[in-house]
């Protein structure tokens, strides 16, 4: 395989990819943008992964070896990022992606763990068909089997994150259900209209610094 990122090609954060499969906006706001913002469930999931965020070696129940907060990257991909747990079984390296609400199969969640498996395939020249969300609602993990079909939707989101980078583009907001628990909403403002939200991240000349009518 080609290594694109020896190329030139840029390096998508792990974390981008479930931003951008939860709201593409979402991802520009924080990853273009640089802009981010706190509710009670960013701090809930912050204190969820006290643990976890610290770095270094360990056992877990059953007396796997187990690494917090490892860093993972694939060069074939152009992804890195960092696992909250990566647990070594007798199968291998498995991630443990941890998170402070409920698991929804399917969901953003899914992505991002799917991610670190490949990396960790990549870097560990293993299998790896599984990765885990951990819920911290019922306190459960739950397995996310990395299939062809899974595998591809991690490659072509990490392209539309890299495009999305690249053009430092902020898409339109969509408004919809996905919005109500959204930490950006304040700096988001979904409601306004489409060319009033857009230009909130534009520059301005000073003569333009006027109220609109």
């Amino acid at each position: 395989m080609v290594d694109e990122t020896a190329l030139g090609r840029r390096s998508v954060p792990i974390s981008a990819l479930e931003h951008y499969a939860y709201c593409p906006r979402q991802a520009a706001l924080i990853h273009v943008e640089a802009y981010f913002d706190s509710n009670v469930d960013t701090v809930r999931g912050d204190l969820a992964h006290a643990a976890v965020d610290r770095a270094g070696a360990g056992q877990d129940r059953r007396r796997y070896p187990v690494w917090r907060s490892l860093p993972v990257w694939s060069t074939g991909l152009g992804l890195h990022g960092i696992c909250d747990v990566v647990e070594f079984g007798e199968h291998g390296p498995t991630p443990i992606e941890h998170k402070s609400g409920a698991y929804r199969p399917g969901g953003p969640a899914d992505l991002q763990v799917a991610a670190q498996v490949l990396c960790l395939r990549e870097m560990f020249d293993a299998e790896v068909p599984v990765g885990m969300v951990f819920s911290g609602r019922d306190r459960r993990r739950h397995d996310v089997v990395v299939d062809i079909t899974l595998a591809a939707l991690v490659v072509s989101t990490a392209a539309a994150v890299r495009q999305l980078l690249d053009l430092s583009a902020v898409p339109q907001s969509v408004h919809d259900t996905r919005c109500h628990r959204c930490s950006l909403r304040p700096g988001c403002i979904p409601e306004a209209p489409a060319h009033v939200a857009h230009s909130l991240f534009e520059p301005r000349t000073e003569t333009a610094w006027e109220w609109d009518d």
